[in-house]
């Protein structure tokens, strides 16, 4: 036993992660991946099985649950952000350095592109079935929208842009309600159900145009992985390229939802903080100089 232990503390110091910033980004990997494999495994399991094992409900619960468990899971290291529309608020509002953007938007982007190669591992057989020997990205038998965002019917490009720009925006604007320390707060530990519990909503309210991607990590690192999986390069020009509205349009919501928060909340929250803080240090200054005229 003794020997074992000391492998186990020889392996855990070759490979600990001394450097800080890289450990936040492996653990928004870590994230995200566990985001995505629940998440599109849940969608797996309702098209694969052609509804007989999922419902929308199950889905929209699947991902919810699955935001809560990546954010617990990395939230210790990195705070849990599992979104780059996430990072880049928190880098607008200056909570963040910019340094972490593109980083954290590489490994997040990767750790869905992993979710989404497990899921496809786990499924594989029942994909070549469902499809018949083929790997369809639109119409009859179509399994991309599994692992990416794909507009329904009725969308148009115009309606699908301010379907992302709402939700994320949406999104933005009850994350920062959440982590807001002058807001009603959220009891320590909870953070994460709440964002579940927001994500979930968001789902239920607002998934049928287009599965409310609200995160271009989510939806970029599946939609890689499928064109190099057998889909091909069809997954990036399929209906208009609409790839690029789930990949750009979360980052316009959310400074949206930034400026929402914060000019109908937030500032003046804060400001409220702020005078509270001047007259508490008016009254120690006012104590202080009576104290010295008493003496």
């Amino acid at each position: 036993m003794g020997k074992h232990k000391d492998i186990l503390k020889n392996m855990a110091g070759i490979f600990q992660v001394r450097h800080m910033l890289l450990r936040q980004a492996l653990a928004e990997c870590l994230g995200t991946l566990i985001l995505v494999m629940f998440g599109c495994g849940a969608v797996a399991q309702m098209v694969l099985s052609k509804g007989t094992h999922g419902t929308f409900l199950s889905v929209n619960l699947a991902f919810g649950f699955a935001v809560t468990l990546g954010i617990l899971v990395s939230g210790q290291i990195s705070g849990g952000h599992l979104n780059p529309a996430v990072t880049f608020t928190l880098c607008l509002l200056k909570r963040e350095p910019w340094r972490k953007f593109l980083l954290f938007f590489f490994f997040q982007t990767l750790g869905a592109f992993l979710g989404a190669a497990v899921v496809f591992g786990m499924y594989s057989d029942a994909f070549w079935d469902f499809g018949h020997g083929e790997l369809i990205v639109v119409g009859e038998n179509a399994t991309a929208g599994i692992f990416a965002t794909y507009p329904s019917k009725h969308l148009t490009l115009v309606n699908g842009f301010f379907d992302q720009l709402i939700g994320t925006a949406a999104l933005i604007v009850c994350i920062l309600a959440i982590v807001d320390p002058h807001n009603n707060p959220v009891p320590r530990g909870l953070e994460a159900f709440t964002v579940g519990f927001v994500v979930l909503v968001i789902g239920l309210s607002m998934g049928f145009n287009s599965g409310y991607a609200i995160n271009p990590a989510r939806d970029l690192g599946p939609r890689l992985f499928t064109a190099l999986a057998g889909w091909g390069g069809d997954v990036f020009c399929a209906n208009t390229y609409w790839f690029f509205v789930p990949t750009c349009v979360p980052f316009l919501g959310a400074m949206v939802g930034v400026l929402m928060y914060q000019l109908m909340i937030g500032h003046h929250l804060e400001g409220e903080v702020q005078e509270k803080q001047k007259e508490e240090e008016e009254r120690l200054k006012l104590s202080t100089v009576s104290a010295s005229e008493d003496a």
